[in-house]
């Protein structure tokens, strides 16, 4: 077994471990299984790549988004650690080479989705590699009381009876005692070993401005702050806008959501990573697993749904371990957005049973018949055809799935999608050329827009044809052509939504659902919510310490940097400073109404001064909200 110390200076150039990052090491090379809570950025990685390394065989990673896999393979590969990643979009033959190279070859790493444990090729496979380290990553969506709750990470611990000899490390930035305790439970976890290092993060600033001009208040923090930023918003289509609004104030921003073809989010990202984009803004999907230390700046636009998500995407500035800013905007409206999301989210027993009844019918299922019988389920054309709404209708779907009623496949979330990839004076060329597609390419942009040049967008094919009056047939095949031509990218869905049913049909009074675990589940749903709404509405209490005691810590001390502590110490002090110090605070002052300068330089104009006094005065003018970093290590005069 090789050296870990040794390990870690060759790949990664350092000398010494993060606090905690050797224990953990440590207990994985014991063969303990470990359970490892490291806030975001905490080197959470470095805790199963070192041990991976210092055994014999390969590791297997677990871990929930595409682009997180691709970043953590591009880190491998860049320090001479063979790493691949397997995912969806891949050709069955890809997948195929892939896994033999980790069963033949030198492959160290192998990244997956909890999906792929499930399949017979995956699993055949796996039996003839040599395991050393099973890693469950973002470990929380294993949890039903975790806030991304992913049904398949329950198939994991059936996975495990494979490889019983095989370790398993669980890591997550965020879980309260419930998660906690369900994360061990859940993966079968004897006698594991848990590691927690402390949520307060004494860098950031936690803040909440409760605005009726959002978009003000953003473009003036972005030119205030500098550096780099990322900007959360909850939809695809505000993300464009924020992004215009921030161009048009000559700020260097883009945006990013799931809508994006592949190679261009690839883009998107590279571009912000190396600092090519300044700003990202982008759904919550963005960030999780990439690792910039330098942002300076993370602002919500819309609330998150749970304070566990909060902490792990404001979580993402101040990497670095500099001052960095987490923002929170809001206005009343986020919380009646917040909690109808939320009602959307549980359906009404009334809705799931009608729900259920209408999805029996549609698909001509006869009571007590239909189990582990699989089914052609295009839902939307049944939410079309009874009349049904079509968001309450997808939520009761995957309501039912999730209480174990049915198994729904990879494709009921991934339906057809278009982009038009010609410009649009290519376009209008090209109808002129070609009368007979005209009347569909002009259907296509009145009925989905001009987003249809910049993004995939989602279609239902059994739609377009009933609503242009064409026979399906004839809509798949113009499509294929325009592809042909050039003028659209069409991917069409892997074959309809597959509906398997995992009980005999019920009557739709007498679902075999325990309606009292479901409430239940509802109920601490809704303390999540609140739990968000008492943190925005907090005005007297420090934020850092809010989150903490989230997470079962109540001994924290006031953070000193949030805006209710920066608040409660001007209120206190009356803005009256020290006997002695006004002096100094005015020549700071006075020194920052010429222009920002840098840290270092302020220093040395507060001579006689020592260093260490006057980095006490300026910190000092710092939490009394007087300045403020304008960028990394550069000071100007806060804004009044």
């Amino acid at each position: 077994m090789q050296d870990i110390n040794h390990i870690l200076q060759q790949h990664w150039g350092h000398t010494q471990f993060r606090p905690l990052q050797q224990d953990i090491i440590e207990s994985v090379l014991k063969n303990q299984d470990t359970l490892a809570l490291l806030p975001t950025g905490g080197g959470k990685s470095i805790c199963f790549q070192v041990p991976a390394l210092a055994k014999e065989g390969i590791c297997i990673v677990i871990t929930p988004l595409i682009a997180l896999m691709q970043d953590q393979v591009d880190q491998l590969t860049k320090r001479g650690i063979p790493a691949i990643a397997i995912y969806s979009g891949m050709s069955k033959k890809q997948i195929d080479i892939a896994l033999d190279n980790c069963i033949y070859g030198q492959v160290k790493f192998i990244y997956i989705s909890p999906e792929r444990l499930k399949t017979d090729l995956f699993i055949e496979r796996a039996k003839q590699m040599n395991i050393s380290l099973l890693v469950v990553d973002e470990a929380h969506c294993i949890s039903q009381w975790g806030y991304d709750f992913r049904p398949p990470y329950l198939e994991i611990n059936n996975f495990r009876e494979l490889i019983p000899k095989v370790p398993c490390i669980a890591l997550t930035a965020s879980a309260n005692q419930e998660v906690k305790q369900d994360i061990i439970e859940k993966l079968g976890f004897k006698n594991p070993k848990i590691f927690q290092k402390s949520f307060t993060r004494a860098n950031l600033s936690y803040s909440c401005k409760w605005e009726d001009n959002k978009d003000l208040q953003l473009v003036q923090m972005i030119q205030k702050v500098g550096g780099c930023s990322i900007v959360y918003a909850r939809n695809r289509r505000k993300t464009q806008e924020i992004t215009q609004l921030l161009q048009q104030n000559g700020i260097n921003a883009d945006y990013y959501h799931a809508g994006l073809a592949t190679d261009v989010r690839t883009k998107k990202q590279q571009d912000w990573i190396q600092n090519k984009t300044h700003c990202i803004v982008a759904t919550n999907a963005f960030g999780m697993g990439i690792d910039k230390p330098d942002v300076r700046l993370v602002v919500h636009m819309d609330l998150p749904d749970t304070l566990e998500a909060y902490y792990q995407e404001a979580g993402r500035a101040g990497r670095d371990e500099k001052k960095a800013y987490a923002v929170i905007l809001v206005e009343e409206q986020d919380i009646k957005d917040l909690q109808a999301n939320w009602e959307k989210t549980y359906p009404a027993p009334a809705l799931l049973s009608k729900t259920y009844q209408v999805m029996s019918n549609y698909l001509q299922i006869a009571e007590g018949s239909g189990e582990l019988t699989t089914y052609d389920f295009d839902w939307t054309e049944m939410a079309r055809r009874f009349q049904l709404p079509a968001s309450e209708t997808y939520f009761a779907i995957k309501t039912l799935e999730s209480e174990g009623l049915l198994i729904l496949n990879d494709s009921f979330q991934n339906p057809s999608k278009i982009r038009i990839q010609a410009t649009a004076a290519e376009v209008y060329d090209f109808m002129i050329r070609n009368e007979k597609f005209e009347t569909f390419i002009k259907f296509l942009l009145r009925h989905f827009g001009g987003n249809l040049y910049t993004q995939f967008i989602s279609i239902s094919e059994v739609n377009i044809s009933q609503l242009i009056k064409m026979p399906l047939a004839d809509v798949e095949r113009i499509l294929q052509l325009l592809t042909k031509f050039e003028i659209l990218e069409y991917e069409k869905q892997s074959g309809l939504p597959k509906l398997t049913l995992l009980t005999p049909r019920a009557n739709s009074e007498n679902l075999p659902i325990i309606w009292s675990e479901y409430l239940k589940k509802k109920d601490r749903s809704q303390h999540k919510i609140q739990s968000i709404e008492t943190y925005v509405r907090a005005d007297k209490n420090c934020r850092n310490r809010l989150i903490t005691a989230y997470f079962g810590e109540s001994d924290q001390a006031n953070c000193g940097i949030c805006d209710n502590c920066i608040q409660r110490k001007k209120e206190s002090s009356g803005k009256a400073y020290p006997e002695g110090m006004e002096k100094e605070r005015q020549l700071i002052l006075n020194y920052l109404k010429n222009g920002a300068m840098n840290l270092q330089d302020l220093i040395e104009c507060l001579r006689p001064l020592t260093q260490a006094e006057a980095a006490k005065m300026i910190q000092y003018c710092l939490e009394m909200g007087d300045i403020t970093y304008q960028s990394t290590d550069v000071l100007a005069l806060a804004s009044s």
